[in-house]
C-alpha cells in the first residue's frame, strides 16, 4: 500500500475516532436522519396506497428505486463530504484550501478526507430498509447475473454522484460561494431518479438521458431487475450502461478538477 492511501486511511480513521467521541450525539444525529428519510417515503407510500401506482408502477417498485439511489447516495455522500458543494466554497473563501496547498501530500486526496461524515450511514440504513420493503412487496427474480450486477449499480452510482460533487466543488475556485445551481443535479438529482423517469416531461427527460445521463444510472437497471419493459425503445444494452457512465462522469469531473487546480487564484484571505 503505497503512502497516499496509508496517509488517506489514516486521514479517515482520524475522522471516525472523533465523531464517536460523543456516541450519544452519533446516534441521535443517525437515528435521525434515518427516521427524516423513512417519514418522506412513508408520505410516498401513502399517497402510492391511495393512488395504487405512479405511472405504472406499484409502490414496490417505486421502493426498489428509492431504496437503491437512497444507499449509493449515502454512501457517495459520507465518502465524498470533503467535495460538497455546499461547503467547499467556505473553504475556499476563508482561506482553508490554500493551507491544503502548501502541504507535501496530493490535493485531491486531501480534499477527499478532509470529511467523512459518518451520520451518512443513517442515510444508507434507511436505503437497505425501504429495499426490504421492496423484495417484500414484489417478487424478483434473481439470476446470477442480477446478484453480481447489482454492485456495480451501486459503484455506478457512488462515481456518479460523486463526479458532480467534484465538478461542484471546481465551480467554486471561481464562484467562491456554492453554486445552488449544482444541487440541482445532485441532492435534486437523487430525489429525481427516485421515480420512474417515463413520469417526467420529455425536455426534462432529453436532458437527463443525453445532456447528464442520469437515466441510466437507476431507471434503466430497475427495468433490468424488474423484468418491466423499456417505453423508451433503447436497446437491449441501455440496462449496463450505468457503470460506463457512472465512471465517465466521474472521470470528466476529475479532469475539470485538474483544470480547476491549474488555473486556481487564492482569495487572498
Amino acid at each position: 500500500m503505497d503512502y497516499s492511501m496509508r496517509t488517506y486511511l489514516k486521514l479517515i480513521a482520524i475522522h471516525i475516532r472523533a465523531q464517536l467521541q460523543y456516541r450519544a450525539s452519533f446516534m441521535l444525529d443517525f437515528f435521525a436522519m434515518l427516521l427524516i428519510g423513512l417519514a418522506e417515503f412513508g408520505s410516498i407510500a401513502l399517497a402510492l396506497e391511495r393512488f395504487d401506482q405512479v405511472g405504472g408502477w406499484v409502490l414496490g417498485e417505486v421502493a426498489f428505486l428509492y431504496g437503491l439511489v437512497y444507499f449509493s447516495f449515502g454512501c457517495m455522500d459520507m465518502i465524498f463530504s470533503g467535495f460538497d458543494p455546499r461547503y467547499f466554497g467556505e473553504s475556499v473563501r476563508r482561506g482553508e484550501f490554500d493551507k491544503l496547498l502548501l502541504r507535501p501530500i496530493d490535493i485531491t486526496l486531501q480534499v477527499l478526507s478532509s470529511q467523512f461524515v459518518l451520520r451518512r450511514l443513517g442515510r444508507m440504513a434507511q436505503g437497505i430498509f425501504i429495499l426490504s420493503i421492496a423484495f417484500n412487496a414484489i417478487e424478483i427474480h434473481w439470476t446470477l447475473g442480477k446478484l453480481l450486477f447489482l454492485p456495480v449499480v451501486v459503484l455506478s452510482q457512488i462515481f456518479f454522484f460523486g463526479g458532480l460533487f467534484v465538478a461542484g466543488a471546481t465551480f467554486s475556485f471561481w464562484t467562491i460561494e456554492s453554486i445552488e445551481a449544482v444541487n440541482i443535479f445532485t441532492y435534486g438529482g437523487s430525489e429525481m431518479i427516485s421515480y420512474p423517469m417515463h413520469i417526467y416531461q420529455q425536455g426534462l427527460r432529453r436532458f437527463f438521458t443525453y445532456i447528464l445521463p442520469a437515466i441510466f444510472m437507476n431507471y434503466y437497471p430497475a427495468l433490468y431487475f424488474l423484468e418491466k419493459p423499456d417505453p423508451f425503445g433503447f436497446p437491449a444494452y441501455a440496462p449496463f450502461l450505468s457503470p460506463l457512465v457512472g465512471v465517465g462522469i466521474f472521470l470528466i469531473a476529475m479532469i475539470f478538477w485538474n483544470f480547476g487546480l491549474r488555473y486556481y487564484q487564492s482569495t487572498g484571505t
